[in-house]
């Protein structure tokens, strides 16, 4: 979510609240809206991507007990 500010800049808002805050994380403030824009849009970009390819790290390979 993005708002302007009383300075003439723009803050970009985590869409969901913080339960125990009841408030919005702050994600960044910029000069311009298209400023604003391009950053969500990279945010919205990484999380679709954490999401299907997991957080980037090397996979943890999981032992498997031997069959003998």
């Amino acid at each position: 979510m993005i708002r302007k500010l009383k300075s003439g800049r723009y803050r970009l808002y985590a869409r969901k609240k913080n339960p125990k805050t009841r408030k919005r994380r702050i994600l960044g403030t910029f000069t311009t809206r298209a400023a604003a824009l391009k950053h969500e849009r990279e945010i919205q970009f990484f999380k679709s991507r954490v999401r299907h390819y997991g957080s980037g790290l090397s996979p943890i390979i999981q032992a498997h007990p031997r069959a003998d």
